[in-house]
């Protein structure tokens, strides 16, 4: 993503990621459960497979060719000092922090619609809206940084408080409708801070660490989406519900308070 984004444009590309990714997030457990319906597992995987072969057909013919990047030999001093840079550390950090929020809110907004007499169909619902919150801020959110309109730091911390407000809301009042009030803050937050903080990554990140970097940070994205669900569910069998995700808006909220060094 972020060489076709070549230098410029990387809040749109990145924007349309996440919001494809949203799309995702909606079409394919319902897709999943009809196909289970209709056919069971095997009728499903046949065409998670089929799926799976069409796309990477599609790649290899749509997608420019890229020459590789020049090898820089680094040593494990250097290392260490690229990844604790601010630069990297920050938006990192953003990614972990959302994508924990995410994988949280998906895993637990249908037991908190269950536990207030809502049938399972309002969980599905609940997550549907956030993922189409975030579908449609995304692509707006990454095309307005790339004309300037929304600074990547401004961006992010307001993303992480919309998120962590969104958690709060449903730990400290939960209830039908703050599930759905929830569920719209949170995808709204997340759309948000996923195209900034990635599109900060490809911009101040020098052009033969890029592969790295950017997979370092997704690495670190996908350590928040393990980590959220178990720090909710183990403050949960300990205290309950409300406490596990009060403490993960906390610490998505505080995900926000570091600062980007100014460029």
């Amino acid at each position: 993503m972020a060489r076709l984004a070549g230098g410029k444009n990387a809040g749109k590309f990145f924007g349309r990621y996440g919001s494809w990714k949203s799309l995702g997030y909606i079409f394919g457990p319902l897709f999943g459960a009809g196909l289970i319906q209709a056919g069971g597992f095997a009728l499903l995987f046949a065409a998670l497979s089929a799926l799976a072969a069409a796309t990477a057909i599609w790649v290899a013919v749509s997608l420019p060719r890229f020459e590789p990047v020049p090898r820089v030999r680094y040593t494990v001093l250097d290392l260490a000092r690229q990844i604790t840079e601010r630069r990297f550390l920050v938006p990192t950090a953003v990614l972990a922090a959302s994508t924990g929020a995410l994988g949280a809110a998906i895993g637990f907004l249908p037991a908190l619609a269950t536990r207030h007499g809502l049938d399972p169909v309002a969980g599905t619902a609940a997550v549907s809206v956030l993922a189409i919150s975030s579908a449609i801020i995304s692509p707006w959110v990454g095309t307005r940084r790339d004309v300037q309109g929304i600074s990547d730091a401004a961006g992010m911390r307001a993303g992480l408080l919309l998120t962590a407000a969104g958690i709060g809301i449903v730990a400290a009042a939960p209830g039908p409708i703050t599930l759905f009030i929830a569920a719209l803050l949170i995808g709204a937050g997340i759309g948000t801070t996923t195209p900034l903080a990635f599109a900060h990554l490809a911009d101040t990140t020098p052009h033969e660490r890029m592969g790295r970097t950017m997979g370092s940070a997704e690495l670190g994205r996908e350590l928040g989406d393990a980590g959220g669900p178990l720090i909710v569910g183990s403050l949960a069998t300990l205290g309950g519900l409300p406490l596990g995700l009060g403490a993960i808006a906390l610490l998505v909220g505080a995900a926000s308070t570091p600062r980007l060094n100014r460029t």
